[in-house]
């Protein structure tokens, strides 16, 4: 890994934040520079419905369908991830945070949008870090980083992902996805 944290790096939440919003997350990181950091959880629902707040967007978006919570800053704002179906075009309305994987503009029409997008993914709100926060979290072990596969960004299932991430590191590493919330178990 770089030495910093990196656009299209997931960040996943330690042991340690056993409390708060961030328990148990995956986020993936959409924008890190000197100015701050920010990104989207992968792995929490929005409590309100996408065919109520984006219906026009709702039959493009990759199973199961919903509309996902993807941070605590601006939850009635939404950021949409979406995965060129041809990676050697750059759509209108689309930018690139790595690889095929950018941030779509939600008010690009759905007909531009249909069918140059191989999956889609709507998030209420963002998690937001100003200048120098996430270096410092990192350092006191808050967030592990990772490289995303393909299902972490838009798998159907995403309820476990905290727990699939981690096992997936092997070693010590992989030792936290039994984590429970009881320390006496631990």
């Amino acid at each position: 890994m770089p030495s910093g944290p990196s656009a299209g790096e997931l960040l996943v939440a330690s042991a340690s934040h056993a409390e708060g919003y961030f328990h148990q997350t995956v986020v993936y990181l959409l924008d890190a520079d000197e100015s701050g950091a920010l990104g989207v959880v992968l792995n929490r629902l929005a409590t309100a419905e996408l065919t109520e707040v984006l219906p026009q967007w709702a039959d493009l978006v990759s199973p199961p369908q919903e509309l996902f919570a993807g941070g605590p800053v601006s939850p009635n704002g939404a950021v949409c991830i979406a995965r060129l179906a041809n990676p050697t075009e750059d759509p209108p309305g689309w930018r690139r945070v790595r690889g095929d994987l950018g941030l779509l503009h939600l008010d690009t029409p759905v007909e531009i949008a249909a069918g140059a997008y191989s999956d889609l993914r709507i998030f209420a709100g963002y998690a937001g870090w100003e200048a120098g926060q996430l270096e410092g979290e990192l350092l006191q072990g808050y967030w592990h980083r990772f490289s995303p596969t393909e299902a972490d960004v838009f798998g159907a299932d995403q309820v476990d992902l905290w727990r699939r991430v981690l096992r997936r590191q092997g070693g010590e590493t992989a030792w936290f996805s039994t984590w429970t919330d009881d320390p006496e178990v631990n």
